[in-house]
């Protein structure tokens, strides 16, 4: 039980769930079973658990009401690779347009680049160790010189200093530099390092079609017209993130990094595929070739079913990877989807509408809420935000009237009508610096009234 023990139980995952997202309790036990499904496989013997596929997840319901939000958090809880589309960005194969297998694509690129920057943090440390010794080797490189001159960064002026290089105290000097270097005070100073260079005469655009064959002509022309090192002289803060840079490739074993990064996508990927109503086709419309409804389920289904996608890293088997896919399906209904495409979305979970309670709580409860968000940036301008219960229960009254009145648009409501209640005190921020503002019930009747009670304004302002 050691390596289940070590996740995360469907309780705990919709109580860190709750931290952020109000209500959809329904939702959030179905992602949280099958991030414990992930788990559970793994102890498996390797021939069952190939055979254990994820059990995909539909959610329906409203924009707004916290579809993105579950399946980012989930993602972010067990640091797995994630990435959201949008069904309507992308066309059939044979037309111009992203093609679904970028999906794949894309997702791989964001994990390549999670494992390198994990790699980086673990390392950051001796990395940054070699650079400062790098530096102070270029600053004592003229050491056969009886006397040396910088620029110092403190204050206003340009104190010049001498340091004496005498053989015998090398490494005493080489001490004091590098204390001087770490406060910062030789930041100014320039030095001479040596920079790569791209030797490759032309621009490469590489097509979405070259990278699905597995080609990237830019190594392949990297390779023909191999980078040239020019000396260039920097400050000594803009060498530092050269030679930081130069001392990652030394050390990045790329072709490690890209092997488990494919391993994360195949066994933890998480795709989110927003708008999936939108490629629905018309009721009793058929599916036909309809280059933005039908054929993009049809080339949608073999991911969602399990196969293997080219890419210029390798291949990818999708057999593995989570898909939860959201739509409002307010003018069509899940089962207008191609009925192979269904089957591979077996969990069905309807999201409720936000209550004005809802908005209420979403206001104060969530770790980033609304609310703590504007209190923070206005205390960078030394401005003291604060809110009553009766203005925060009006706020939210009149975001669900909102909602009711005009296009539901959910949580996002309450962003449009805070920003408007907050204007004019942003705007003066920098004027109001030590002052404590209190937005009681009144104020937010005497900002926002007069907009409410002329209905064509508010559809153009909230």
């Amino acid at each position: 039980m050691a390596l289940l023990d070590e996740h995360l139980t469907p309780e705990e995952i919709t109580k860190e769930l709750d931290k952020y997202i109000i209500g959809q309790d329904e939702a959030k036990k179905c992602v949280a079973i099958a991030l414990r499904n992930r788990a559970r496989r793994r102890m498996l013997s390797s021939d069952i658990a190939e055979e254990i596929t994820p059990k995909n997840i539909i959610m329906i319901g409203p924009t707004g009401v916290g579809k993105t939000e579950i399946a980012r958090r989930i993602a972010k809880l067990t640091h797995a690779p994630f990435i959201k589309v949008e069904a309507t960005k992308f066309t059939e194969v044979g037309y111009v347009g992203k093609d679904v297998e970028s999906i794949i694509r894309d997702l791989l690129e964001l994990a390549i680049r999670m494992v390198k920057n994990e790699k980086i943090s673990a390392q950051e440390a001796k990395l940054q160790e070699g650079v400062e010794e790098k530096i102070l080797d270029l600053l004592l490189s003229n050491r056969g010189n009886q006397s040396w001159e910088w620029e110092g960064t403190n204050s206003g002026e340009s104190p010049r200093v001498d340091v004496v290089f005498p053989t015998s105290s090398l490494s005493r000097t080489r001490d004091k530099l590098r204390e001087k270097l770490r406060k910062g005070e030789l930041d100014e100073r320039m030095i001479e390092i040596e920079v790569e260079e791209s030797t490759v005469p032309i621009e490469i655009v590489t097509t979405s079609g070259m990278d699905s064959l597995g080609i990237d002509l830019k190594d392949a022309f990297g390779n023909l017209f191999p980078p040239r090192r020019k000396k260039r002289k920097v400050r000594i803060k803009n060498a530092r993130e050269i030679l930081f840079s130069q001392e990652i490739q030394r050390v990045m074993d790329m072709e490690e990094v890209t092997q488990e990064a494919i391993r994360r996508v195949e066994e933890d990927g998480i795709v989110f595929i927003d708008e999936i109503d939108k490629i629905v086709s018309p009721p009793g419309g058929g599916y036909g070739p309809d280059v933005s409804r039908g054929g993009v389920q049809r080339d949608l289904l073999p991911i969602v079913e399990g196969s293997t996608v080219l890419t210029k890293h390798g291949p990818v088997r999708t057999n593995h990877i989570l898909f939860i896919a959201a739509g409002a399906f307010s003018h069509s209904k899940p089962s207008d989807l191609l009925p192979e495409l269904q089957g591979r979305f077996p969990i069905r979970v309807e999201l409720s509408p936000l209550s004005e309670e809802h908005l209420y709580r979403i206001l104060v409860e969530p770790y980033n809420s609304l609310i703590k968000q504007y209190i923070a940036l206005l205390s960078t301008e030394g401005v003291t935000l604060e809110f009553t219960e009766e203005a925060l229960r009006e706020i939210a009254h009149i975001s669900y009237e909102l909602n009711q009145k005009m296009e539901n648009i959910g949580a996002r409501r309450l962003h449009t009508v805070v920003e408007k209640l907050l204007q004019e005190i942003s705007f003066n921020a920098p004027h109001l610096r030590g002052q404590t503002i209190t937005i009681d019930k009144t104020y937010v009747m005497d900002q926002l009234t007069s907009i409410l009670k002329d209905e064509d304004i508010t559809r153009y302002i909230l």
